[in-house]
């Protein structure tokens, strides 16, 4: 049942920044794509809830799921405030599903459920989402409360480290930031429209 009176709509990134970094268990968005930005606006017009589709982190990660790259996208991050009515998860990713749908031509949107923070996936299956194999814990890097992919340590602007990543790296050296192995992450992925191929 939609909740009464509450509306998704898109924005952009500098909108869902902010609250992502009040609400989601990572508290940030560095090293994300974010292509396409939707909030949850309660009756009242104010935004309880932010999500965000983005083109995959890892080279080649969308190879398992597609032979095309551009058929492939995350749902990057979503969160919403604590207090939000029954199910109002499930209905801002079902909205945002439409919405989505209606400009970007691609097929496949995955999402991970972080085993890490004790995530199973729960409103991914509510959603009618498929679970596909788990992925294996990786190495993360953990710096002022805040998780970063190992890759962060490596980014460079015309061969040169950019100064974020010198940062971490220089963190890392110090002891101020440390390496620490996860616990993995649950596999689902929602087809968003049916990919037909002509038979030859």
């Amino acid at each position: 049942m939609a909740l009464q009176g509450y509306t998704v709509i898109k924005t952009d990134r500098k909108t869902v920044t902010p609250f992502i970094e009040k609400w989601h268990y990572s508290h940030g968005i560095n090293g994300c794509i974010a292509d396409f930005c939707y909030v949850l606006l309660n009756p009242s017009g104010e935004i309880v809830g932010a999500m965000f589709y983005g083109r995959m982190a890892m080279a080649n990660q969308w190879k398992r799921f597609s032979d095309i790259e551009n058929n492939v996208i995350e749902l990057r991050r979503l969160c919403c405030i604590d207090d939000t009515p029954r199910n109002a998860e499930s209905f801002f990713i079902g909205r945002s599903l439409k919405l989505l749908k209606s400009e970007w031509l691609g097929s496949i949107v995955v999402s991970y459920a972080d085993k890490e923070y004790g995530h199973q996936g729960t409103i991914y299956k509510a959603s009618n989402f498929r679970q596909l194999e788990d992925i294996k814990g990786a190495n993360v890097i953990i710096y002022q409360g805040k998780q970063y992919h190992d890759k962060t340590i490596r980014t460079k602007y015309n061969g040169v480290l950019k100064p974020f990543a010198k940062r971490i790296k220089d963190a890392l050296e110090s002891g101020e930031a440390v390496y620490k192995k996860t616990a993995g992450k649950c596999t689902y992925v929602y087809e968003l429209r049916h990919i037909t191929t002509a038979s030859t």
